[in-house]
């Protein structure tokens, strides 16, 4: 008799089991076609929807604020949640904002400690592109410094907290050398190369003073193309910015102030008021992109699982991770730097 109500409990857990998954099968599919609906809703060939932050006020002026939000370490290693990488996806939303005729300002926040050079380089450049069409306020979270910086120096409008850490200008590359770990275990690390610089930043090692030489001159290139920027941008004295604060130091949202790296403390509220003054449209709704739901990429993490025994980790938020590689120039805030 026991095995009889054991086997009718297995049938009801398996029935309750297959019911569960069908519904959230349902539930996702629903979200999915109601978020592919939104994107549909905007431009032609959008790749993204939109969510309602603030909604219209007063007279519709036809205009509204697209907020676009930059979190995390710039890279361009991390994968997107609608095109290839995360840093595709941040192009793709300023080109959509760009292309929006509806699109009045852009409010770029920025909440980072930097990343990759070159990553920051083609941000800075998008947003530049973007401030050529229309406003682009940027509202600094926590932190925007180094590449985080380098790219709100294209915004029309830059505001931050008091308490925001920002600045931060300089390059950086970092190496470690393990010469003498590999001495005292008694290995030896064979090289064959052909020239004389093909084992840069070999960490088994000392550097020789051609090597020390070379690295500081990519340095130095990157460091002049940012301080450059930042003077132009800011419209501030070049000499006196390398001579001053332009020298890697942090700084808070007050010195940054001090220092006419930003135009106005404030936090959100008071950028969301700058983009509409700059649209001119002081009611204006203001929205944020969002990723449609995609089956398919779902089942591309679940069949690139690693091997039993390891951990499959799935990021919603669309942040850039502060994994740092090897032999890459950084434009990084000291705070996360190797």
């Amino acid at each position: 008799m026991s095995e009889k109500k054991s086997g009718c409990l297995m049938a009801v857990l398996i029935v309750g089991l297959l019911v569960s998954a069908i519904l959230n099968v349902a539930f996702f599919a629903g979200r999915s076609g109601r978020m592919v609906r939104a994107s549909m809703q905007t431009t032609a060939g959008s790749a993204f929807g939109e969510e309602v932050v603030l909604p219209l006020v007063g007279e519709d002026s036809g205009k509204r604020i697209a907020i676009i939000s930059l979190r995390g370490v710039i890279s361009s290693a991390e994968p997107g949640q609608v095109t290839e990488t995360a840093l595709d996806d941040l192009l793709a939303e300023l080109k959509q904002a760009r292309e929006d005729q509806s699109v009045g300002a852009v409010l770029l926040r920025i909440d980072s400690p930097g990343g990759e050079v070159t990553a920051s380089d083609i941000l800075y450049q998008a947003v530049l592109k973007t401030r050529a069409v229309k406003p682009v306020v940027v509202s600094m979270d926590s932190v925007a410094a180094s590449g985080g910086y380098y790219v709100a120096c294209a915004g029309s409008y830059l505001f931050c907290h008091e308490t925001s850490i920002t600045g931060s200008i300089g390059v950086i590359m970092q190496s470690i050398n393990y010469q003498n770990l590999l001495g005292k275990v008694g290995v030896e690390v064979l090289t064959f190369k052909s020239g004389a610089f093909k084992d840069l930043l070999n960490g088994a090692r000392e550097l020789t003073e051609a090597e020390r030489k070379y690295v500081q001159g990519l340095i130095d290139q990157s460091y002049a193309r940012f301080v450059g920027i930042v003077a132009r941008e800011r419209h501030l004295d070049e000499a006196a910015l390398r001579s001053g604060v332009a020298d890697g130091r942090i700084v808070s949202g007050q010195d940054a102030l001090q220092e006419r790296l930003v135009d106005e403390l404030g936090g959100l509220e008071q950028a969301i008021a700058k983009a509409r003054e700059l649209a001119k449209a002081p009611g204006a709704a203001v929205f944020r992109y969002s990723a449609p739901m995609a089956f398919g990429r779902l089942f591309r993490l679940l069949s690139e699982a690693p091997a039993k025994g390891s951990k499959v980790q799935v990021e919603l938020g669309g942040k850039m991770s502060s994994h740092l590689e090897s032999g890459r120039l950084y434009f990084l805030s000291p705070v996360l730097a190797p």
